[in-house]
């Protein structure tokens, strides 16, 4: 079966975790009630690796940190489906949510799995 993953990366602010973490925790609820296979927000502290890094990939300052997140689908009608389910129940909650990272740095992919260790 072929995946699709959304994957991200969030340059934030150190002191923004906690608040980030809590708003992560109720989107994890909400992407597996719809139907996601998997969901995943990990937070950087080895930038010291091979190739650019998070840290000069995104211009990180001393006082950030940057957020490597991903969500698993069965194929990409399937995250459009549960897309579509969490985006009307966060718009059934009301408002516009402070979001605690600058969006004009947020960045996100849509893509088709083409490795995977997952026995089939």
């Amino acid at each position: 079966m072929a995946q699709y993953v959304d994957g991200y990366v969030i340059p934030i602010s150190k002191k923004n975790i906690k608040a980030y973490k809590k708003m992560a925790q109720m989107g994890c609820e909400s992407w597996m009630k719809h139907g996601a296979l998997s969901y995943y927000e990990c937070v950087a502290e080895d930038f010291s690796k091979w190739g650019m890094g998070f840290k000069k990939m995104c211009n990180l300052k001393a006082s950030e940190t940057a957020v490597f997140a991903f969500i698993v689908y069965k194929s990409k009608a399937h995250r459009n489906q549960v897309n579509k389910k969490v985006m009307k129940e966060m718009a059934a909650m009301g408002g516009e949510m402070k979001m605690p990272f600058d969006m004009q740095r947020f960045s996100s992919a849509g893509c088709k799995v083409l490795v995977s260790s997952k026995k089939r």
